[in-house]
């Protein structure tokens, strides 16, 4: 069965893409987040730009405190990264919430598979239904530089 957490009282979600907040994403991602660590601002406002972004908000101030971000063709596949919780809030469980809501959104495309990468949260991901790859050896990728 898989997992559906409920955002918790006093944050909402949105897939509004003029309420990402780019400096505070960026500044998330390119200090603090392992697999984005120095990424220079204009290669993460284009990222924003191409996607399907989702922002946490505190309901009262309106500040976001966390993003994920979604490539789609919104038809057959999908690919989830980006996903950060300020660590002001973290251990809230907004990063399953989050992460459900986005489940749950791409669900009503019909898509054959979302995808994602993590080095070091497996426990949180497969709580929500992902699992690792059947087939790796199947898959390939090709890699311009760091």
């Amino acid at each position: 069965m898989t997992h559906t957490p409920r955002l918790p009282e006093g944050y909402e979600i949105s897939t509004d893409p003029r309420g990402i907040d780019a400096e505070r994403v960026h500044r998330w991602l390119s200090t603090d987040a392992y697999w984005a660590l120095g990424r220079p601002r204009e290669k993460q406002d284009r990222a924003i730009e191409n996607s399907l972004n989702f922002g946490v908000y505190d309901a009262l101030s309106g500040e976001q405190v966390a993003y994920a971000r979604v490539i789609t063709d919104l038809a057959t596949f999908a690919w989830l990264c980006d996903v950060y919780v300020d660590p002001a809030v973290r251990a809230k469980g907004l990063g399953s919430a989050l992460v459900a809501a986005v489940r749950e959104h791409l669900r009503a495309y019909g898509l054959r598979r979302i995808l994602l990468a993590t080095h070091d949260a497996h426990g949180v991901y497969e709580k929500l239904g992902f699992t690792a790859l059947e087939r790796p050896g199947e898959w390939m990728a090709l890699t311009f530089g760091p």
